[in-house]
């Protein structure tokens, strides 16, 4: 005895949606334009900020280091080398400033290098914007934490008894000499954290560049009492000038000449490592 099996197929059937259902959905109108690059830019920096409001832990380098670096430093050497804490903070607390805020500036490359490790970048090359935009608006977000740094050193030394002679105008032009070149100088780790693999990588070669830079240069002492072969090292050095410049600028007797070899340096600073910084991101 046999079992015929018989199929049946069914007529396929695609479905069309009507021509209403499709424009209730499309956005109607024109295409939005491309944005520009300074509005791309902007927009991570922005970004960058709420990063700061949602993670308020990351503002502790910007408010605690540099009240720790200003008192530990000021009442530390201040009686051995100038006699009196109050002598020592007119000459020490323009080289804190610059110190504090330029080591801050490693941590642009420490969270490009974080969102690169989590795959966020990956996500914005994809996007019709400026492809630099990224890159720019971290940075330009890190001019934050800078200006809020130079706000606490500024303030707290006005409580310990520091008296610019420079007055309010040559302390905003110290502060604004300072952020445009740590923005500058940013662009070096900005680099270091496309280069390098993780962001402890990033830290260290920082830490590795910038301890002699800060530290061999006239921030704590006059570099007249040093050895010859370190005054060399300190003459080129551009974290010694930027401090001469700021040093200048809040007692109230600029120095063309410091001033004129920061905004040089800064410039030299950026257009190569800003350079090199967009060749690495458009490779990678």
């Amino acid at each position: 005895m046999s079992t015929a099996t018989t199929s049946e197929t069914r007529p396929s059937t695609s479905y069309t949606p009507a021509a209403d259902s499709l424009g209730a959905v499309l956005a109607s109108g024109e295409q939005p334009s491309r944005p520009s690059a300074l509005s791309a830019s902007v927009t991570f920096g922005w970004r960058a900020m709420l990063k700061i409001k949602h993670v308020p832990e990351q503002l502790f380098d910007v408010t605690a280091f540099p009240i720790m670096m200003t008192l530990m430093f000021t009442y530390l050497f201040g009686g051995a080398l100038a006699g009196s804490t109050g002598d020592y903070l007119q000459f020490l607390l323009p080289g804190i400033l610059v110190m504090s805020v330029v080591m801050i500036t490693m941590y642009t490359g420490v969270g490009v290098n974080t969102d690169i490790e989590k795959g966020v970048f990956d996500r914005f090359r994809t996007l019709p914007i400026w492809r630099p935009a990224a890159l720019v608006g971290a940075v330009l977000g890190d001019v934050f934490r800078y200006a809020m740094a130079s706000t606490v050193i500024l303030v707290l030394g006005l409580i310990l008894g520091f008296r610019p002679g420079g007055g309010l105008a040559g302390v905003l032009t110290a502060v604004l000499l300072l952020m445009a070149f740590s923005f500058a100088f940013s662009w070096i780790w900005t680099m270091f954290g496309l280069l390098l693999r993780t962001e402890k990588s990033v830290m260290g070669v920082s830490m590795l560049v910038l301890f002699p830079m800060t530290f061999l240069s006239n921030v704590f002492v006059n570099p007249e009492t040093m050895p010859g072969w370190l005054q060399a090292f300190v003459d080129v050095n551009p974290i010694a000038h930027l401090v001469a410049a700021v040093r200048g600028l809040m007692e109230g007797n600029p120095e063309a000449g410091e001033i004129t070899w920061t905004l040089v340096s800064g410039g030299v600073i950026l257009a190569v490592f800003g350079t090199l910084t967009m060749r690495l991101y458009n490779r990678k």
